[in-house]
């Protein structure tokens, strides 16, 4: 039997590099709002996730949160600064996976920059709380599955692919390299 690759009449593959991985990053980022978090990947034991919010996609590809200082996340990522990001934007389409190296610090000038408002929630003493840290995460290496023409075009092509028996698939996924 065939794959679905080798029965799709498309190219479904690009690998993306510098700018273009870049802004690519950002948009599947922001379609999803936030990601699965894991840390304590490299030490051989179950990994440790949680959904955090990606604040910003800076113009050099990295990730930006806010957490507490104090937190178990924190305390792993002082002792193993790798991470895995895992975005998922909408149910066919938006997917982001993302390895790299996670960076704490308590840079009050980016606390600034990334602070929003309904971040009080967990920081209560607002942008000044004592225990903000943030995160910096810089990709090594990540890749990427998305539509190529939108939701709209990627559902008709799978409407007529059903109705004609074929495979029709409007994905397109590759790897990113920040460069």
């Amino acid at each position: 039997m065939d794959s679905i690759n080798q029965q799709q009449p498309e190219d479904n593959f690009k690998d993306l590099k510098g700018t273009e991985a870049i802004e690519k990053m950002k948009t599947l980022a922001d379609h999803a709002a936030s990601c699965f978090f894991c840390s304590n990947i490299k030490t051989g034991i179950p990994f440790s996730t949680r959904p955090m919010t990606v604040l910003e996609v800076d113009n050099k590809g990295n990730f930006w949160f806010l957490s507490s200082d104090d937190s178990f996340k924190n305390e792993e990522l002082s002792k193993d600064p790798f991470v895995h990001l895992l975005f998922q934007g909408s149910s066919y389409s938006d997917f982001l996976n993302i390895y790299g190296l996670a960076e704490v610090s308590k840079d009050k000038e980016k606390i600034r920059d990334l602070w929003k408002p309904e971040l009080k929630t967990w920081f209560t003493e607002g942008e000044d709380d004592p225990r903000i840290s943030v995160i910096k995460v810089e990709p090594t290496e990540g890749y990427y599955w998305d539509h190529k023409h939108g939701k709209a075009i990627a559902l008709i092509k799978q409407t007529v692919g059903a109705i004609a028996g074929k495979t029709y698939d409007d994905t397109i996924e590759g790897k990113l390299e920040v460069e």
